[in-house]
């Protein structure tokens, strides 16, 4: 059974993990020399997931940001050629965002970035430990019963 300060080493070791997976992943993304930000990398990638072009404040809904976060994400690669705003073909006061040709190649030399990276980050570990984290990273996505001021599940 895990104690409160198990818990508080693993909380820590976690983030110090994650501050290590943002940093290897940047250093990745600025060696391709797109000049593209992992926040703006990130907004590429969601936009690719969507069949046709999203609101912005779709896409600061999937990005669990606030809408000027997304605006100034989307002046950024609007600026270098990445996306661009079109009109809605039905509403003329919204404004859609839609990747372009270039924000199409920048997503895949991106993906090349993202495996480099997560390679070097799972360098360490055999072919069965990849397995078990890969399980157990599962199962911290998708959370378990919710918890209230560390007394165990919401009943």
């Amino acid at each position: 059974m895990a104690t409160p300060d198990s818990d508080s080493l693993l909380a820590e070791q976690l983030l110090r993990f994650t501050r290590r997976v943002h940093r290897i992943q940047k250093r990745h993304i600025e060696q391709c020399g797109l000049g593209i930000t992992p926040a703006q990398s990130r907004l590429l990638r969601t936009l690719a997931h969507w069949s046709s072009p999203p609101r912005m404040a779709d896409l600061a809904e999937r990005l669990e940001v606030v809408p000027r976060a997304v605006t100034t994400l989307v002046d950024g690669l609007e600026a270098s050629g990445k996306v661009r705003r079109v009109p809605d073909p039905t509403n003329r006061r919204v404004i859609r965002i839609e990747l372009t040709d270039d924000g199409r190649k920048a997503l895949r030399e991106l993906r090349g970035a993202r495996r480099s990276a997560a390679a070097e980050i799972l360098a360490p570990l055999s072919d069965d430990q990849r397995v078990v984290l890969g399980g157990l990273l599962d199962t911290l996505v998708d959370g378990a019963p919710e918890r209230h001021c560390g007394r165990g599940p919401k009943r």
